[in-house]
């Protein structure tokens, strides 16, 4: 945690609670549900409770566990007023009022909080080679649920089953989870840039968006794929080729030392010049890791520089309301030459 502690300094703190469950994990190994992490620069102690004692004590490195009978606040309190410490970071955007409210009523005279920004996050946008073994692993155990499922779509099904059949496929292929609640929207439901899946059946003639993600040894991949049930019409594939050069353009743009947003305007300067660019409504991609958004945001304004190591997704899309959307995304790494795209799925329109 040197690379944390070394920056106390600038932050003018003396220690930091990391309560964000991510966080406690990349910095400890702890993978319970109940934590909270005091850093200091010469002690750093685990707190949660007895339910997770003998997980604690194999999951943990660099720190003490100690199981709080408690609240871990109070244990939390306790430890800082026996070691004296005065300015205590939080993690501003991961703390809600009321915890807030329990940790600053807890604190011994003397101690204050200070807000402090998503230092943590920062340091997890650099993927060590172990954890891009890690998100590699998760990759491949999404797109090979994506193909065991894919040939079994057929008009009549519902969206839901898709869905739920893509899930049990995902820990078929050593997944342990949904990185989270799989998309499946069909027809006119695929402009919806966030549709949950309903019981509506697919119909033949139509378009199908699936955007789905496996966690795998803790880490997250992210795909969505847009397929046509029958024969697509030339409308549906002007379109589609515009997003796959989009998505191209995106990808060639990556490399050590871009900025976020440049990525973001490769992939938007290809719709602009089809006309869809208005249809693009978020962003070209996001990070991704232990959660499935992380810094950077491949935005309009973000100024982050792209480093070796960072695991992004690539993800533009156009939505148009009463036709339906397209949207291809795929997860890469940054590397030295540019970037190597984890994917393996084809981004071909798949014609069912």
């Amino acid at each position: 945690m040197t690379a944390l502690t070394s920056r106390f300094g600038d932050l003018k703190i003396d220690a930091l609670l990391i309560s964000a469950l991510p966080n406690v994990r990349y910095l400890t190994g702890f993978t319970g549900s109940n934590a909270l992490l005091l850093v200091t620069p010469g002690r750093n102690t685990l707190f949660t409770d007895p339910r997770y004692t003998i997980q604690a004590s194999q999951e943990t490195s660099g720190c003490v566990a100690k199981t709080a009978r408690g609240s871990l606040t109070a244990a939390a309190a306790q430890l800082i007023g026996r070691l004296r410490l005065r300015r205590i970071g939080f993690e501003r955007g991961r703390l809600g009022f009321e915890a807030w409210q329990r940790l600053k009523d807890a604190l011994p005279m003397g101690a204050s909080l200070k807000p402090i920004g998503p230092v943590v996050e920062e340091l997890r946008m650099v993927k060590t080679p172990e954890e891009v073994a890690r998100i590699r692993a998760s990759v491949m155990a999404n797109s090979l649920a994506f193909e065991a499922v894919l040939q079994g779509i057929r008009p009549g099904v519902q969206e839901t089953e898709i869905a739920a059949e893509l899930e049990y496929q995902m820990r078929r292929h050593g997944a342990e989870k949904a990185s989270f609640d799989t998309l499946v929207a069909s027809g006119a439901r695929s402009a919806l840039v966030h549709a949950q899946p309903t019981t509506e059946r697919v119909i033949a003639n139509q378009l199908l968006l699936i955007d789905m993600g496996a966690t795998r040894n803790g880490y997250v991949s992210d795909m969505t794929r847009t397929v046509f049930l029958g024969s697509p019409a030339r409308k549906v594939r002007k379109m589609y080729d515009s997003v796959l050069m989009a998505q191209l353009a995106g990808i060639a743009a990556v490399r050590e030392g871009v900025t976020a947003d440049s990525v973001d305007r490769a992939a938007r300067r290809v719709l602009r010049a089809d006309g869809l660019d208005k249809a693009f409504v978020h962003s070209t991609g996001h990070g991704l890791g232990l959660e499935i958004h992380e810094p950077p945001r491949l935005g309009k304004k973000d100024q982050t520089r792209l480093q070796v190591g960072m695991t992004i997704t690539i993800e533009p899309g156009v939505y148009i309301e009463g036709f339906g959307g397209i949207r291809i995304e795929d997860t890469v790494v940054v590397t030295a030459s540019g970037c190597e795209v984890l994917t393996p799925t084809t981004k071909e329109l798949i014609a069912l």
